[in-house]
């Protein structure tokens, strides 16, 4: 199994984006935000990332590729106030891929790059139902820094 990431092209940027969105949106409502905020979160940040529509140009956009196939998606690139402290803003294995070691492989190959590129640290968030990706996290190295927590009165 060879990994590689591989730059987005420009016209599958697009779509991507909004189907992204649409995930974003749907995963913080399911972590208690209401529809109204959820949206606007990912509107916010789509404007501050994707201004134009065109991606920040210290920001790379990867396509996670195994053999001919297009598996997933990597998004990474520096916080706003820091050259050296990156951040994973994304990262999605498509389901009949999952399971199979490519997220683990794009993160390292992401880290790297991202450390070719300056960055000293990096980061991201996991939504706290996303139980199999913070094992994949910690295993990687990854610590918590913070925790949000809600309940229901």
């Amino acid at each position: 199994m060879t990994v590689r990431l591989e730059p987005m092209p420009q016209e599958r940027i697009g779509p991507w984006l909004a189907a992204a969105d649409a995930e974003y949106v749907e995963s913080r409502i399911l972590s208690g935000e209401s529809r109204e905020v959820a949206e606007a979160n990912a509107a916010a940040s789509t404007a501050e990332h994707f201004p134009g529509g065109v991606l920040l140009e210290t920001h790379r956009l990867f396509e996670i590729v195994v053999e001919d196939d297009v598996v997933g998606f990597l998004w990474i690139g520096p916080m706003a106030a820091s050259a050296s402290d990156w951040w994973v803003w994304d990262i999605e294995i498509h389901e009949p891929f999952r399971r199979k070691g490519y997220a683990r492989a794009a993160l390292e190959l992401g880290h790297a790059e991202a450390k070719r590129l300056g960055a000293t640290t990096i980061g991201l968030n996991v939504f706290g139902y996303n139980t199999g990706a913070q094992e994949l996290y910690a295993s990687l190295g990854y610590t918590v820094t913070s925790t949000r927590m809600k309940r229901e009165l």
